[in-house]
């Protein structure tokens, strides 16, 4: 029988759901405070559209109740496995997972301020990179006055650390 005739609620091939953010395997899942709410929010909205799917009649319930299934069980594994890292209690002398950085891009008088927050709370838009980024990963440790150096595939990005919140 062709695929045309099948009533799309008794499908049962799983959904294609996009992955969350990258966490390498074995890295630890570092989250600030911020993340974690957002994390928590996240859960009670897909738990919200999940009980509205469960109540209405409309066709692709099914496969719509699969995906949200899918979503809410990976972002499960992401909040049993946080590890929410206090930064108002860090030393702000140095660059750590949560400071904000203020940086001076190379000899430009371009400057970027950038947070260092866990892989779910990453948006460029908003000046977070996550902490497994290469830009991330140079930064760590630094001072204010130092260098970081990323290398890229055609030469080298400089910045450097003119303030950490």
């Amino acid at each position: 029988m062709s695929r045309a005739f099948i009533n799309e609620d008794q499908q049962t091939d799983a959904p294609f759901v996009p992955p969350r953010a990258d966490l390498p395997q074995g890295v630890i899942n570092y989250v600030t405070p911020v993340g974690m709410e957002a994390l928590l929010e996240e859960k009670e909205e897909l738990l919200e559209e999940l009980k509205k799917w469960n109540a209405g009649e409309e066709h692709g319930k099914l496969n719509a109740i699969k995906v949200l299934h899918i979503k809410l069980q990976m972002l499960e594994n992401r909040i049993v496995t946080a590890n929410v890292i206090p930064i108002d209690r860090q030393n702000k002398g140095e660059v750590h997972f949560g400071s904000t950085v203020l940086l001076q891009i190379g000899r430009s008088s371009k400057h970027r301020k950038l947070q260092i927050v866990g892989v779910d709370e990453a948006d460029m838009k908003e000046g977070k990179i996550a902490f497994t980024s290469p830009l991330a990963k140079v930064l760590m440790n630094k001072k204010v006055g130092e260098r970081a150096v990323l290398k890229l595939e055609h030469g080298e990005s400089v910045f450097k650390i003119l303030e950490i919140e």
